[in-house]
């Protein structure tokens, strides 16, 4: 391994070098085998046992280096901003850190969410935090870069719903929710500092209020966004259920 080759796998932590390269980077045995497993293409694979102790560990963004890194080509259609005709999405409304966004695809793995739309300024989909958080779900679930305010509008104009959590909004556990089964379904995650924009709120046809336990009595002011994600989600999921 040259050290030019080491210098651009480690230049690769850096955002402006992934946009000019078009690559990125994940680590770790499991990640590895999910991007070999996925349609991205993978570039390169680095493994300790071929590469030393020593140099997996100038090429790793992690304190502790795993045993395999791969370098994988972006894909070439996270710009697309086609107009589903049903369907349950998720929109990112400034989704800022890096852990919550990771998580918050996870979970659109683990509950079948069709594609997960997000604004410009969240957080990028290639930072290693992010891809780390994922465990694999970013090689599964489809993303998109948009401006939420337009595509929640065309969503309603094609006779769907917009769903999004306020503190004024409807109990989620009784409300009758729509999973998007003959017209798309949005679900809006805001910001974890200031919630979803006004911009975007004006989109919403369904304001819906998780309810702490007890419901008089609230402890923490507000749910994390990737926590608030997992509860909308698994309510929307076992509705569906029930019919």
């Amino acid at each position: 391994m040259t050290n030019a080759e080491i210098k651009f796998v480690k230049g690769l932590s850096q955002k402006k070098f992934r946009d000019s390269s078009g690559l990125f980077t994940v680590e770790g045995e499991k990640m590895v085998a999910e991007a070999l497993a996925s349609r991205f293409t993978v570039e390169k694979v680095y493994r300790r046992e071929e590469i030393g102790e020593a140099g997996m560990a100038r090429i790793s963004a992690l304190s502790s280096p795993s045993p395999a890194l791969a370098v994988v080509r972006q894909p070439n259609d996270l710009l697309k901003d086609e107009m589903p005709s049903k369907g349950l999405f998720l929109a990112l409304d400034g989704i800022r850190d890096p852990g919550n966004l990771g998580t918050i695809l996870r979970i659109a793995d683990w509950f079948g969410i069709d594609a997960v739309y997000a604004s410009p300024d969240t957080v990028e989909l290639f930072n290693p935090k992010v891809v780390q958080a994922t465990m694999g779900a970013i090689f599964r679930v489809r993303f998109h870069y948009t401006e939420i305010p337009a595509f929640c509008s065309r969503v309603l104009a094609a006779g769907g719903k917009v769903y999004g959590t306020f503190l004024d909004g409807e109990n989620l556990y009784k409300k009758a929710l729509s999973n998007g089964l003959e017209a798309p379904s949005v679900i809006v995650i805001g910001n974890e500092a200031n919630g979803i924009s006004a911009a975007t709120a004006a989109c919403v046809s369904d304001r819906l209020f998780i309810p702490p336990y007890p419901v008089d009595d609230p402890g923490s002011e507000s749910l994390n966004a990737a926590v608030a994600t997992a509860v909308t989600v698994a309510e929307f999921r076992r509705q569906v259920g029930r019919h």
